[in-house]
């Protein structure tokens, strides 16, 4: 079984950062894709930013040049660099992997981690 579990949420100040991880548990998987999305209160979840297995990144217009999605395959683990910080960005962030576990026949999974809180105020 794989489990993500996010890390990394927290106040702060605008124009503030913080860092957010993602990591994966489990045995005998690989990870494809992973993004990141976020639902801020009345709202629906939305999509922050992807990352293919090959690197490829994508972002929301509205996260572009501030924010910065990087994963480290060796650790398992999926970032968000978040930079110049706004009020707007307040949401819970949540992590979302897709890729396949060996149990030991071969099942695709797609997962999504429990949710960290990111408040950006003064």
């Amino acid at each position: 079984q794989v489990r993500l579990v996010e890390s990394g949420g927290g106040l702060v100040q605008p124009g503030g950062s913080l860092r957010l991880s993602c990591v994966a548990s489990g045995s005998d998987f690989t990870i494809y894709a992973a993004s990141w999305h976020r639902q801020a209160p009345g709202r629906q979840r939305a999509l922050v930013a992807s990352i293919t297995s090959h690197g490829i990144t994508n972002y929301t217009d509205s996260v572009k040049g501030r924010f910065t999605i990087s994963r480290d395959n060796a650790k398992n683990t999926v970032y968000l660099d978040m930079n110049s910080l706004k009020p707007d960005d307040t949401a819970v962030y949540y992590c979302n992997a897709q890729g396949m576990v060996v149990t030991p026949t071969i099942v695709d999974f797609n997962l999504w981690g429990q949710g960290t809180q990111v408040t950006v105020s003064s």
